[in-house]
């Protein structure tokens, strides 16, 4: 294995004869709002029963929008780790995943490690955002990393990169049809699965208060129990979809004084997803979170 050296000051390590600039940490403190149990489970994935025992790879599950990224960011930050970000594509190479060159001043050659590289040799996290938009090609230059080798490659620098015995990985995957399917020697290391569902509604509530402190409790109340209605049918509206409706909703009752709540929100929802979605606006929410008694149009 190459020998490792590493100056946080200049953000750069040393693999072998080969310089590195690091990649940033990816700095959030969005907190996590949701099951206790999802947060459980992705800490005894990472757990190590001994100093020879090596993490697991988990992969978070759900549908798009439900927090598998700031649950992933919020469980390494509260265990004390840097976090690294890189997001998967269609696109991504295997060059993209390690070191990528980058031509310089006087045409100098120098290299650049990847979130996930740079994670490995700082003993950080990485979250690999939406992985099975990946390639298998690109899965491929990773299996050694996710097995007990624990190393990647770099063929364009020509080094072989250990990882440091505190690296953690974790990769999350939008459970939708825009994805590749992986394979099962790609699987069988990223485990365990992890499912993250909707969060409930007090919680949905929570959340876009968070994200949201203008939003009139009347107006909030109606788009909380707009999500919940949709989550009974099985829609996959999210948590992301009812921030980007509330803000649009609060805007047009901003500059529009004489709109309701009612009325900004319809506008807000077709604006936002599409007119079909209007079927699960209550007309009556009560109480905190929309709960009560409420009429809902009723899918048909």
């Amino acid at each position: 294995m190459s020998r490792i050296s590493v100056d946080l000051k200049t953000r750069t390590a040393t693999v072998g004869s080969v310089t590195l600039k690091l990649a940033t940490e990816y700095e959030c403190d969005t907190p996590w709002i949701g099951g206790e149990l999802p947060s459980r489970q992705l800490k005894a994935a990472w757990l190590k029963m001994s100093d020879e025992d090596t993490p697991m790879n988990p992969r978070l599950v759900g549908k798009p929008g439900v927090g598998k990224t700031t649950l992933a960011v919020a469980v390494a930050q509260e265990l004390g780790f840097h976090v690294y970000l890189m997001q998967g594509t269609s696109d991504t190479r295997p060059e993209d995943l390690i070191v990528t060159p980058v031509i310089g001043e006087g045409r100098q050659i120098s290299y650049v490690a990847s979130p996930l590289v740079s994670a490995m040799i700082t003993g950080g996290v990485c979250v690999l955002d939406e992985g099975n938009r990946m390639s298998e090609k690109s899965w491929a230059s990773l299996a050694a990393l996710l097995d007990h080798r624990r190393y990647v490659d770099s063929i364009i620098a020509g080094v072989r990169i250990p990882a440091h015995k505190d690296f953690r990985f974790v990769t999350t995957m939008n459970d939708d049809s825009s994805v590749y399917d992986l394979p099962e020697y790609i699987q069988s290391r990223l485990c365990p699965q992890i499912y993250i569902d909707f969060p409930d509604a007090e919680n949905e509530a929570r959340i876009m208060r968070m994200a949201l402190p203008y939003l009139e409790d009347q107006l909030l109340n109606l788009l909380v129990a707009f999500l919940s209605t949709a989550h009974t049918f099985d829609e996959p509206y999210s948590v992301r979809d009812g921030i980007q409706i509330g803000k649009y909703a609060a805007r047009r009752m901003s500059m529009e004084p004489g709109l309701n709540s009612q009325q900004a929100l319809t506008e807000a929802i077709v604006a936002v997803l599409d007119v079909e979605a209007l079927r699960f606006l209550p007309t009556d929410p009560k109480g905190p979170g929309g709960k009560g008694d409420r009429k809902t149009l009723r899918p048909v």
